[in-house]
């Protein structure tokens, strides 16, 4: 179970990331460059609406038909895309590829709280935070290996290869993990607020191209991501409440605050600074390798009190870093202060991300566990999402004519965050 576990958020981890890094090279093919954000859109969208779907069948039936239908759509999304001839089957093939994703995000939380004993959850969602750290390091240079020697599609049919025996080894151990359903049937009306969310996050993605309708675009589409999430996560959840809304909401604080520094690393080094291509991407490298030492660090902590602790001081490792990075774009730090700041930040991540979801699987009823591993999901989600619309568009408002204000904007919105995230932590506690 549990390598059939790692292995398959290895595949989906290199199916995000590598698949990212190859798609100029997919869409030149597909004379599709015009289509290039819907790529990476449609998987967001069918992945929201899975998550929902998901949690609510994870309760009801148990993780096993939520795992196998998870499988089936994301090998078939690979088949359709590695098959492709067009752009618009490859998105096509990409929105399947997210009702996968998304069903298998939640189910893989689900069947590892249902089958295994709790005190080896954190050494689990170590090896799922190392299973998309070495991806995110190797990734972009194995894709590239592949696209030259091979072609693109096998940057999606080489995973559909792997996914048959991953298949053998995860769902056999989880045949019959259904809890009595106990829990309130939740509204059939979730659905539709999944599809609404969808569809903001669908909009927030590609509204970058609507340049003078942006600032309306991504305002509207805000608007409607927060009215969703406000339907979709438990109650509670946007106000910080103590306990499980607070541990979810610290789940997307904190993927907003990091993914949105991260997307401005590069290119402040590579404009404003001068490095090379290779050199800016290679500055985000420490930033992962700390990311996985702090989940491996976090994995060997027992002790409740002591994982509360850490769980503040990752928060505040997360905020230090972050606030690093602003000093150095703003000119009070020379520019290496920027690869330790950014190391610092990985670090805080790997020590607080992988508590969050040992925690919501720990405080979450058994028959209520899908419904909060797909929140977990969601939050990270929409979040994410809302943050980096946000943030691109104050920098690009901002960047034609004051460059250091627009990264300072930028930075001081995941400040923000992050020390909402601080000050927050402590609310975890049940």
């Amino acid at each position: 179970m549990s390598i059939g576990a790692v292995s398959l958020c290895s595949m989906i981890a290199f199916e995000a990331i590598g698949v990212a890094a190859g798609m100029p090279a997919v869409a030149a093919a597909l004379d599709g460059l015009s289509m290039y954000a819907l790529a990476f859109a449609g998987t967001l969208a069918g992945s929201v609406v899975a998550m929902v779907w998901s949690g609510q069948d994870c309760d009801r039936n148990g993780p096993v038909r939520s795992m196998a239908l998870g499988m089936l759509l994301f090998g078939t999304g690979l088949l359709l895309a590695g098959l492709a001839d067009s752009m618009v089957v490859l998105i096509a093939g990409r929105v399947i590829q997210g009702f996968g994703v998304g069903a298998l995000g939640v189910a893989l939380y689900v069947a590892t709280a249902r089958v295994l004993p709790h005190e080896f959850h954190p050494r689990l969602f170590a090896l799922f935070s190392t299973a998309w750290v070495i991806p995110a390091i190797v990734g972009p240079a194995i894709s590239g290996w592949i696209v030259d020697h091979w072609g693109w599609r096998w940057l999606f049919l080489g995973i559909l290869a792997l996914l048959l025996p991953t298949a053998a080894l995860i769902l056999p151990p989880i045949r019959g993990q259904r809890e009595p359903d106990t829990a309130q049937p939740r509204s059939r009306h979730l659905l539709h607020w999944a599809l609404l969310a969808s569809i903001a996050s669908v909009a927030l993605s590609v509204s970058g191209t609507a340049r003078s309708w942006m600032p309306i675009a991504v305002v509207v589409s805000l608007a409607g991501v927060i009215l969703a999430a406000r339907r979709l996560l438990p109650v509670g959840t946007l106000h910080l409440v103590r306990g499980l809304p607070a541990i979810i909401a610290l789940r997307g604080i904190n993927a907003s605050a990091f993914f949105l520094s991260e997307a401005f690393v590069p290119l402040w080094l590579h404009e404003q600074r001068g490095w090379s291509i290779t050199a800016a991407g290679m500055a985000l490298t420490g930033g992962a390798l700390f990311w996985s030492a702090g989940s491996h660090l976090q994995s060997r902590m027992v002790d409740d009190s002591t994982r509360q602790l850490w769980l503040q001081r990752g928060c505040f490792m997360l905020l230090l870093g972050i606030v690093a990075c602003l000093a150095t774009v703003v000119g009070f730090l020379p520019d290496w202060s920027l690869l330790i700041g950014w190391s610092l930040t990985g670090l805080g991540m790997g020590v607080s991300f992988p508590m969050l979801g040992v925690l919501t699987m720990k405080l979450s009823p058994r028959e209520q566990q899908g419904t909060y591993s797909s929140a977990l999901q969601l939050a990270n989600a929409l979040f994410t999402g809302a943050t980096l619309a946000a943030g691109g568009l104050m920098f690009s408002l901002l960047q034609a004519e004051a460059p250091t204000q627009a990264y300072l904007c930028v930075y001081a919105l995941a400040t923000l965050l992050a020390a909402t995230s601080w000050m927050a932590s402590s609310r975890t506690r049940p």
